[in-house]
């Protein structure tokens, strides 16, 4: 039995989050390992693709756990990532980050969610069918290194 932990504090993402950010996404295979650049422009508010950005944070430790990125395309969505640090998994960190980014899309008018997922990664389907995504189709050979297909989810929300 995984011990329960107390809920996260989830946050907007600052510049100051994002050395753990990236060690977080360096320490798991299936995360995008994006160069600081493209983090970076993910917190330019001035940025041409608004982005929400979020980190979950112990709030024993204080330590950033996990983070949640979103492109905004109203009335749609896009879940970027969701990453959660390896010793933080399968706590609710996850569900947690996800249901702070709903409430971010309501005052944007996003009705509906998508993302892509490698269907080499179990843990991350299980967790979009968790909380509600649907299969809408496939991306073939969509992925490199390796080449893979992407599997398409979308989540339709008020």
């Amino acid at each position: 039995m995984i011990p329960a932990v107390e809920d996260p504090l989830v946050r907007r993402m600052t510049q100051a989050d994002l050395g753990r950010v990236m060690e977080i996404a360096a320490s798991l295979n299936q995360a995008p390992h994006w160069p600081l650049s493209i983090w970076l422009a993910a917190l330019d508010a001035q940025s041409a693709s608004r982005r929400i950005a979020l980190v979950a944070v112990d709030q024993t430790s204080g330590a950033v756990n996990g983070l949640a990125l979103a492109g905004l395309l109203p009335p749609q969505a896009e879940l970027e990532t969701i990453l959660v640090a390896a010793e933080a998994q399968r706590r609710g960190v996850a569900r947690r980050l996800f249901a702070e980014l709903l409430t971010e899309f309501e005052p944007e008018g996003v009705t509906e969610v998508f993302l892509e997922v490698r269907p080499s990664n179990p843990p991350a389907l299980e967790l979009y069918r968790i909380l509600g995504f649907v299969e809408s189709g496939r991306r073939v050979r969509y992925y490199a290194d390796p080449i893979e297909d992407a599997i398409l989810f979308t989540l339709r929300i008020k």
